[in-house]
């Protein structure tokens, strides 16, 4: 996409940096990031310069100091017009993004991912630093503004418009009964519970036998598949997720965990179909495998009705967007700020015996529990619900013991 300058003299390409990991949690093994697979195709078919930086993959730097080293001389040295983030946890420092809000010159937005959750432990904490945010949940934009954090875009997932395909029939389809998604939470318990009630459920994704896949066979799984299940549980209420989309967008058919908000894009018994406990999902599963013909009907009309208004080519242009008139507002306020020392954050980053003899007492007892390996990330996890909570702003910057302490297992 292309802008004009001031005065109609010269013409230039918008340029994004993404600033997100390529694959899930930064882990090859685990599969292309559904931001990733996402977000950087839909931004180049809008026309706009894209380049990626990888920001959760901990084998490619030293340390978060190296990291957020990097990722200003990558600004400096690529000067995008937007930098779009998505934020695991605290490895993009407050103070980095002082000094490239304070330049002046490129819109920053990020966009949240759990906020049902994880508004208070990231969000409120680091919203601020931010030209602009995104949420998909509404019922948590009151706390943004109840922070003083006004420039927030209400946003959703969607589906690539690049794995658009309409749906198979039933007699096609090559699995009656599918579920993507790694095997966290109660997930395998449920999926145990359909497997006593007769029906056979094949599961893909981290922590199942069948391993991760990759985001083109994903597509193809979602419509070779009768049934696509979705279990929207988490944190806090029901989640609205990416698969919730991506499942119609690839021609499947989907039957969706309810969720808050869920009816504003899908009609349920039209378009998807829903259910709210095991006694239903059985039952559900149970009439669509016998009734092809209604499941049919409702598969093409999800289809329809996602690559109408679901596609993320439409969620990025409105969220550009967004941050472009966020930054225009902030230059409005024409506020003079000063920007943090990038060399004072990293002499605060240093790790020195005293972190290291606190690193050994919290992952000594945690390895003796969970394992050599577990029990470095559970010590990492109970250091960092025990900062957020007391020095949240700290936690989110160079000085943050988390960071400090556990790199590798951040």
């Amino acid at each position: 996409m292309e802008m004009v300058g001031r005065f109609g003299e010269r013409v230039f390409r918008v340029k994004i940096l993404c600033v997100l990991g390529e694959h899930q949690y930064g882990d090859p093994s685990r599969g292309v990031a559904t931001e990733y697979a996402a977000f950087l195709p839909a931004l180049r078919r809008l026309g706009f310069e894209v380049i990626h930086f990888e920001s959760w993959d901990r084998s490619c730097f030293r340390d978060f100091a190296d990291l957020n080293r990097s990722l200003l001389d990558t600004v400096e040295r690529e000067r995008p017009n937007v930098l779009l983030s998505v934020q695991l946890h605290y490895e993009i420092w407050l103070e980095t993004l002082e000094i490239i809000k304070a330049r002046g010159d490129v819109a920053t937005v990020c966009w949240t991912t759990d906020d049902s959750w994880k508004y208070d432990e990231f969000s409120r904490i680091v919203g601020r630093a931010y030209h602009a945010m995104t949420t998909t949940y509404e019922h948590v934009l009151p706390a943004y503004h109840r922070d003083g954090i006004n420039n927030v875009l209400l946003t959703q997932w969607a589906a690539n418009a690049e794995t658009l395909q309409e749906p198979l029939p039933a007699s096609a389809c090559r699995f009656k009964v599918s579920f993507v998604g790694a095997a966290h939470g109660d997930r395998r318990k449920r999926v145990s519970a359909l497997r006593s009630a007769g029906i056979e459920v094949s599961c893909f994704g981290h922590g199942w036998p069948a391993g991760s896949v990759g985001a083109e066979r994903i597509a193809e799984i979602m419509r070779e598949s009768v049934i696509s299940l979705n279990f929207s549980n988490s944190k806090g209420l029901n989640q609205i997720k990416a698969r919730t989309f991506e499942v119609p967008g690839a021609g499947g058919f989907l039957l969706s965990e309810e969720a808050l908000r869920l009816t504003e894009f899908y009609t349920p018994g039209k378009e998807i179909e829903t259910f709210s406990n095991m006694d239903e999902l059985v039952d559900k599963i149970k009439y669509f495998l016998s009734h092809p013909e209604d499941r049919n009907r409702i598969a093409y009309a999800g289809f329809e009705r996602t690559k109408l208004e679901h596609t993320y080519d439409a969620r990025m242009k409105e969220v550009v967007n967004f941050s472009v008139r966020a930054l225009g507002d902030s230059k409005a306020l024409n506020e003079k700020v000063v920007p943090p020392s990038f060399a004072d954050a990293c002499a605060r980053h240093r790790f020195g015996f005293f972190l290291k003899a606190i690193r050994l007492a919290l992952v000594l007892p945690c390895s003796m529990i969970w394992g050599k390996a577990r029990g470095r990330r559970a010590a990492r996890r109970i250091l960092f619900e025990i900062s957020w909570r007391l020095f949240p702003r700290i936690t989110y910057s160079a000085a943050g013991w988390p960071g400090r302490l556990f790199y590798k297992e951040s």
